[in-house]
């Protein structure tokens, strides 16, 4: 009673000096999103609206739901509030007052409540969703853009069957890219995977390589050509500009033991001389193989997009372990949201309360002084995007 045995009583009226937790709270708006994507423009049902809470291809195991995961209960406990509900909801209560206020109510009154203020955005991903324009306008915020290698390769396809044609096409394609995106994205970990060879493709390696995708490829084909994969990153990097890759997990697409990040040491290795930043996405459950890279070489970043929303109320044993061993000044926040505008909040909101749990103890125990603290939060949510991105 009254505090650990053994412990000398605290005389009536002297001073608690026990340290007291004070909340290292992110600022409404200030938050920048360095890694997302376009949002539904019309309302989704409710399978579709589930389909979205997970990376499986299917439905739910019969006699359940993906509003019982991790996201799902994240989603229910950040988001009714924002539409005028209590949280925790049941979803068929949230799904209705969704429709009843439209998909672009819904959609602005979501963005505008996360706390992001700003976005980059990646463009690549097809279907019916809002582009740079559309989402700054609902958000309210600036949205920058990313463009997808892949999808490059893909169109400048659709323009001819000639190796020399496409080559000089994708060529003028990333070129343009460069004077008016931020950086480039690959998602060349879900099209074979991260144990490229490192080095750059000769070029009559390359010419043989798009000379047989094209002869083969149906119209619409996706790019799986390892040569051509890696003319693409090594394109990117040439640029300058920064480069996304994704590893980690995500939909069953990719086969996860070939997306560690730590796959591409060697090409990490090739490319540190360029000073390209090169930002590993998403890593779980290899993000501690992400801070190591992020920790030892220069030119390398770590991402939490993702990672955060799918592990819900667990976000901040997640990030901790982000923060063992990535340098505060290499670890960059995003959502990774899709779809519905909802995952925007979801990321944002357990980004800020695992952080703001992490540094309130680390400051409580005296192992953080609050000034350091108060300064990794703005390097974490937004400065270190800025820096990156220019």
């Amino acid at each position: 009673m009254g505090g650990q045995e053994g412990a000398p009583a605290r005389p009536p009226g002297a001073a608690d000096d026990r340290p007291r937790r004070t909340p290292v709270e992110v600022p409404a708006g200030t938050l920048l999103d360095h890694h997302c994507h376009g949002v539904l423009r019309t309302d989704p049902g409710p399978a579709a609206f589930e389909a979205f809470l997970t990376e499986a291809d299917g439905p739910a195991a019969p006699g359940t739901s993906f509003f019982d995961t991790q996201l799902g209960f994240a989603v229910r406990r950040w988001c009714p509030p924002l539409l005028g509900l209590e949280p925790h909801c049941t979803p068929e209560r949230y799904l209705a007052r969704r429709a009843e206020l439209g998909a672009r109510e819904a959609t602005r009154l979501l963005l505008r409540g996360s706390g992001i203020g700003a976005y980059v955005m990646d463009t690549g991903l097809p279907g019916d969703i809002t582009g740079p324009d559309e989402l700054a306008e609902l958000s309210g915020a600036p949205v920058h853009e990313i463009v997808r290698l892949e999808r490059l390769a893909e169109f400048a396809a659709d323009t001819t069957r000639d190796a020399d044609a496409f080559l000089a096409e994708l060529a003028a394609r990333i070129r343009s890219a460069a004077t008016t995106a931020v950086g480039f994205k690959s998602v060349a970990a879900y099209r074979y995977g991260l144990d490229l060879a490192p080095e750059p493709p000769a070029l009559h390696e390359v010419r043989d390589a798009a000379a047989n995708w094209l002869k083969k490829r149906p119209k619409g084909d996706r790019l799986k050509d390892p040569v051509l994969l890696r003319h693409l990153l090594w394109s990117a990097v040439a640029t300058r500009l920064p480069l996304q890759l994704h590893t980690g997990f995500g939909d069953p697409d990719l086969r996860l033991h070939r997306c560690d990040p730590l796959l591409l040491t060697d090409f990490i290795r090739a490319t540190r001389r360029s000073g390209t930043p090169l930002i590993l996405l998403h890593g779980y459950p290899y993000h501690r193989n992400a801070a190591y890279l992020a920790h030892v070489y220069p030119h390398v970043y770590a991402d939490m997009g993702l990672t955060l929303s799918h592990t819900g109320a667990r976000a901040g044993a997640v990030l901790a372990e982000m923060l063992e061993l990535t340098p505060f000044g290499k670890l960059l926040f995003s959502t990774d949201a899709y779809g519905l505008p909802e995952l925007y909040v979801v990321g944002a909101r357990l980004f800020r309360e695992g952080l703001d749990e992490l540094l309130g103890a680390w400051t409580t125990s005296g192992a953080w002084s609050h000034a350091d603290a108060h300064r990794v939060t703005g390097l974490l949510s937004s400065e270190n995007a800025q820096r990156v991105y220019a």
